[in-house]
C-alpha cells in the first residue's frame, strides 16, 4: 500500500506539464469568429452536434475550410451561403422559414392542436354517453357507515 502511495505521489508532478489546448488558427480573432459561426452549423456526420463541438474528420475539414474563408475576408453570410449551396439547408441548425419548410416549422404545433382537439372531443363524447351510477339505499348506508367509521379511527 505504501509503494502504491509513493508511486502516485511520484506521478503527480507529471500532470504539471500538461498544457492548455491551443487554437488551430494562428489568429485568435479568426478562431473566435470561426467558433461563433460553427455553433450555428450542423455537423454533417453527427447530425445532432454543432460543427464547433464535433470531433468527426469531416467537421475538422469544414472548420479548416471556414477558417480559410474567414482569412480570405469573406463575411459570415457569404460563408453560410457557400455552405448551404454546397450541402443544402440541412447544414443550418435553424433552417429558414420558406414555403417548403413551413411543415418543419409549424407541423409540431399543428399536430399538438389536432391532438388536443381530438382529446377534448373524445372526453366530451364520453361524458355525454356515460351515465352516472345510482346507489341503492343499502349501498348509501354502507358508504356512510364506512365514512363514519373512518372518521372515528382518525380522531
Amino acid at each position: 500500500m505504501k509503494r502504491l502511495l509513493i508511486l502516485l505521489i511520484c506521478l503527480l508532478p507529471s500532470s504539471v506539464f500538461a498544457g492548455e489546448a491551443k487554437d488551430l488558427a494562428k489568429d485568435p480573432v479568426i478562431e473566435k469568429r470561426m467558433v461563433a459561426l460553427a455553433e450555428n452549423l450542423r455537423c454533417l456526420v453527427c447530425q445532432n452536434e454543432s460543427l464547433a463541438s464535433s470531433h468527426a474528420e469531416l467537421a475538422e475539414d469544414l472548420r479548416k475550410e471556414v477558417r480559410e474563408m474567414i482569412a480570405k475576408g469573406m463575411t459570415d453570410d457569404q460563408i453560410t451561403e457557400y455552405l448551404v449551396a454546397r450541402y443544402g439547408n440541412f447544414v443550418l441548425y435553424t433552417p429558414p422559414v420558406k414555403s417548403y419548410t413551413l411543415l418543419l416549422w409549424f407541423g409540431p404545433f399543428a399536430l399538438f392542436l389536432i391532438g388536443g382537439g381530438a382529446l377534448f372531443y373524445q372526453l366530451r363524447k364520453r361524458r355525454s354517453t356515460m351515465q352516472e351510477a345510482e346507489l341503492s339505499p343499502e349501498a348509501e348506508q354502507r358508504a356512510a357507515a364506512m365514512l363514519n367509521d373512518d372518521k372515528d379511527n382518525h380522531a
